[in-house]
């Protein structure tokens, strides 16, 4: 299908703490954009710690409201409630809309994340299941250890479980979900619409050691601001089994406030798990190579001006 009449749209990606966020408001400001959020976890409120939700204030505009980040709007962060996940289906649904209604305000819509699952089924329109959250079944499956839940998608659905991490709980939760509740592999429930905007895609890389420094830091950083504090609120309110609390940060430190573990050895943990998140995200991002990596804030802005001046993306 020929990008002709698509609209254009930028995606930022990249791997947790590689300064995304800071990077794509520059953008948005540079270039009249606005930004839709693509992690799963800055979608719910109450998180803003844990999940580095940026500090911002909601305003109306009519019938629209958007969370505003030094100006610039962004959709779909600090939104929803822990207490109702939404599906990938729902997110993909919700995003392609507002991304397509601010180009027509004569915005540039920016998709901005590192939920790679997230970022894909909104740049490649590609559809997922959509089977509601079974909550008895994920309690049954949350239980099981990670290995032995790979090993049973490897059995029901092969193809699926060579394009997953199969270190990835969320993951191999979901699809053992949708293939237990309709008897059908998920791999084959899934395909590729038309395109719905034309992308450039932009990935933010740093050196490793830069990048683990700067994990290890914003863990540092998190609970000088009061990570405890909100781990605690919200398990009280939505308890230690509810989804939300399997994000990195509140699932390291419910050893420290459930089973004991010294608030050190649950720090360090955390952040040795985001440095193994940041590589599995890393990992995904660099399957698609049509993602231009950038080092530096110059190289990005010249990539959106020679796209937005075009009339197809490279």
């Amino acid at each position: 299908m020929s990008d002709a009449g698509i609209p254009k749209a930028i995606a930022v990606v990249g791997p947790t703490a590689s300064g995304k966020t800071s990077l794509a408001i520059k953008l948005a400001k540079e270039f009249k954009g606005e930004i839709v959020s693509a992690d799963s976890r800055q979608l719910y409120r109450g998180t803003g710690i844990c999940t580095d939700i940026p500090p911002g204030k909601w305003r109306s505009f009519g019938q629209r409201r958007a969370y505003m980040v030094e100006g610039v709007p962004h959709y779909l962060m600090n939104t929803e409630s822990p207490g109702k996940p939404i599906t990938v289906s729902e997110y993909r649904r919700r995003a392609l809309w507002r991304l397509k209604e601010i180009a027509a305000r004569g915005k540039v819509p920016f998709l901005v994340g590192g939920t790679g699952l997230y970022v894909r089924s909104v740049v490649d329109n590609f559809s997922i299941p959509e089977v509601r959250p079974d909550e008895q079944l994920r309690a049954k499956l949350e239980k099981v250890p990670t290995e032995k839940l790979a090993k049973k998608l490897e059995q029901l659905d092969p193809a699926y479980a060579q394009r997953i991490s199969l270190k990835n709980r969320r993951y191999l939760i979901r699809a053992l979900e949708v293939i237990e509740t309709t008897g059908r592999p998920f791999s084959e429930q899934q395909s590729t619409g038309e395109p719905q905007l034309n992308w450039l895609q932009i990935g933010i890389t740093r050196p490793r050691e830069e990048l683990y420094r700067r994990i290890n830091d914003r863990v540092d950083q998190m609970e000088d601001l009061g990570l405890l504090e909100e781990t605690l609120k919200l398990a009280r309110r939505y308890g230690w089994e509810a989804r939300i609390m399997t994000s990195l940060g509140y699932n390291q430190l419910r050893a420290y406030f459930v089973d004991g573990q010294s608030l050190a050895e649950a720090l360090d943990n955390m952040k040795r798990d985001t440095r193994h998140y940041a590589r599995r995200q890393l990992t995904w991002l660099r399957r698609d190579n049509r993602i231009n990596w950038v080092a530096s804030e110059a190289k990005a802005r010249l990539l959106i001006t020679r796209f937005l001046q075009t009339s197809k993306s490279k």
